[in-house]
């Protein structure tokens, strides 16, 4: 018997950038890809061309707004789902649930209502939309039991722990950077040259622990150790007087001339393929870590604190990397271990976008067959 054709239609606030736009992409992808229709409702943004381009539709409308302008937008959800006969209805980040939620209690029959924590969001009456969905897909067993914790009213049976997932053609196993790349990068960052290369990703924002990765490699050189240290994608537009401050830091420090600081890169697998570490020093817990699983897809060595999604994902896939957070000594200590002998990596076997692509439309394919 011929599966039957789904009209799936994921909610998100703008079609721009990061985590929630990337996997509703992908997912938007693998629903196109098994027959089904793929409808995405945002602001637009940068990613509507490629969506479309890949076979799914895209109608724009402001439902993410933080106002009751976003709930203006309600009737023509409602109206936009009753003509499409949306089977399910997903919802990706909280202003965009609320109106989604409050859409479909209009709709006879009801399309299911699916949402996805992909974050751990401040807890209240706001953020516990992501809870009320038939099924809420969680991140993370962080997030799962960030949800459970905060909402204990919340059935635990109806959290669906499915990870992010890479895909495995942008960071192959074993990627080495070819000699023409390096002699170019090195040439853009000379300070780079000539030592072991620390990475570490991130926005620039403290959040990230930028000033923790400075002082670690402060630490190392004290012991005797020289390292070099890149700070991807920290240089942003409007965050100057934070770069400025990080880099007066290495100064204090007498590692000015071991650090670059760079804005967001396209080559981020060439960058990962040249780092003897790379770094996930978040100073407060994520609800992921995708960065890990980049570098580890690659068989590059990664060390960060044991907290959040980046503990739980070096304890799944690399134990030797993780650190007590904030724990100075043995983050320096561990560094040392693992510029010296670093234990061996296995090919992914997991948080592949495969593995997140078929784990979802099971989900929807279990959910609709329920009713």
């Amino acid at each position: 018997m011929a599966e039957r054709r789904l009209t799936v239609v994921q909610l998100l606030p703008a079609f721009e950038a990061g985590g929630a736009e990337r996997s509703a992409l992908e997912i938007a992808r693998a629903l196109v890809e098994a027959g089904h229709r793929s409808i995405i409702v945002s602001a637009g943004g940068r990613m509507v061309e490629r969506a479309e381009r890949e076979g799914s539709e895209h109608v724009t409308l402001p439902i993410g707004a933080k106002s009751l302008r976003a709930l203006a937008q309600v009737p023509k959800l409602r109206a936009l789902l009753r003509r499409v006969g949306a089977d399910i209805v997903h919802a990706r980040s909280r202003m965009p649930a609320w109106v989604g939620w409050i859409a479909v209690r209009g709709l006879k029959p009801r399309p299911h209502f699916v949402t996805t924590a992909h974050g751990l969001n401040s807890p209240g009456m706001y953020s516990a939309i992501m809870t009320r969905g038939e099924r809420v897909i969680c991140v993370s067993n962080t997030v799962r039991d960030y949800l459970l914790r905060n909402y204990p009213r919340t059935d635990p049976n109806k959290l669906v722990v499915i990870p992010r997932g890479i895909d495995q053609n942008d960071y192959p196993f074993g990627h080495i950077a070819d000699n023409s790349w390096r002699e170019w990068f090195f040439a853009e960052f000379p300070q780079l040259a000539g030592a072991p290369l620390l990475t570490l990703p991130g926005r620039g924002t403290r959040l990230k622990g930028h000033a923790d990765a400075i002082e670690l490699v402060s630490d190392l050189k004290a012991r005797g150790i020289p390292t070099r240290l890149l700070l991807l994608g920290a240089r942003q537009e409007g965050r100057e007087a934070y770069v400025a401050e990080l880099e007066r830091l290495a100064a204090e420090r007498g590692v000015a001339d071991q650090l670059a600081i760079s804005a967001q890169r396209d080559d981020t697998r060439d960058v990962f393929a040249a780092s003897a570490l790379v770094l996930q020093l978040s100073n407060k817990p994520e609800s992921f870590g995708p960065t890990v699983v980049e570098a580890l897809a690659q068989c590059r060595p990664e060390h960060g604190y044991d907290h959040g999604g980046v503990g739980e994902l070096l304890a799944d896939l690399y134990p030797a990397g993780r650190v007590p957070p904030q724990d100075r000594e043995r983050l320096t200590e561990r560094a040392a271990e693992l510029l010296r002998a670093a234990p061996p990596i296995a090919p992914l076997q997991r948080y592949r976008l495969a593995d997140m692509q078929a784990a979802t439309l099971a989900l929807y394919r279990e959910i609709v067959a329920a009713r």
